[in-house]
């Protein structure tokens, strides 16, 4: 431990962790063995971290890379409460909100914040300069491409895929048109599903398991199939508003 880092009453460090200069942790938090939390990272009270996680990774930028600037980026910060599972990497950058629950093998990208109560599963990646709202799901081994949107109360399943680059990294024409997904509060996508670069799920839509997405989902519709059409709309009883949950 850096003797500049500061670690709250209570908390607790596991073996060969490894906690660098100005990182701040606050009390009452179990930090796993193996760990390593980076310079500057700021952790909150009562947050668990498991073993053989990385917290504050510097971001890599290969010669080629049409996503990573290679630019400085704050330290990572992660909000009271919050799990973080084994073997988990955060970037640099990342931001999560209270009780924000990130699975094994997850990954999260700099650039990044993640609303509070939001569940990242096992596996998931979420990539660079993406926006994730607050009480989401991404289930386990979901791909959230880079610059990204996903607004509040966004369910996505197992195995989905999206994409951000019609051109598949060829052409200079490529970066006049680079954009990642949107998915607007209460959207949700179905295991297995792929969505294209730009496309837009509105509030409330539904996309069916194993659709190719190629033109935006209306808001409060369902849509299914390769290419995905509408289908109908989605229950009365299935919208956010008629669940009567708090948020």
């Amino acid at each position: 431990m850096h003797e500049s880092a500061s670690v709250g009453e209570g908390t607790t460090l596991g073996y060969f962790t490894v906690v660098e200069a100005d990182v701040t942790i606050g009390a009452g938090c179990e930090i796993g063995s193996n760990v390593v939390i980076h310079r500057g990272t700021v952790i909150g009270d009562h947050v668990r971290i498991d073993d053989n996680t990385v917290i504050g990774k510097l971001p890599m930028k290969a010669a080629l890379s049409a996503t990573t600037d290679g630019s400085t980026v704050p330290p990572a910060v992660i909000a009271d409460e919050s799990l973080i599972g084994a073997c988990v990497i955060i970037y640099a950058g990342c931001e999560l909100g209270r009780r924000v629950l990130v699975a094994d093998l997850a990954s999260i990208r700099e650039n990044v914040t993640i609303g509070e109560y939001t569940i990242v599963g096992r596996g998931v990646t979420v990539e660079n300069y993406c926006k994730v709202g607050r009480r989401c799901k991404l289930e386990s081994e979901c791909y959230i491409t880079a610059y990204s949107e996903l607004a509040d109360r966004v369910f996505v399943a197992p195995g989905v895929v999206t994409s951000n680059d019609n051109y598949i990294g060829r052409t200079e024409e490529r970066f006049k048109h680079f954009k990642g997904v949107t998915v607007e509060r209460g959207g949700r996508i179905a295991a297995g599903s792929v969505i294209l670069p730009g496309k837009t799920i509105g509030a409330d839509a539904v996309v069916g398991a194993g659709s190719v997405v190629t033109h935006d989902a209306p808001a409060r519709r369902v849509v299914v199939g390769s290419p995905a059409e509408e289908l109908r709309d989605v229950p009365e009883d299935q919208l956010l508003e008629n669940q009567g949950w708090d948020d």
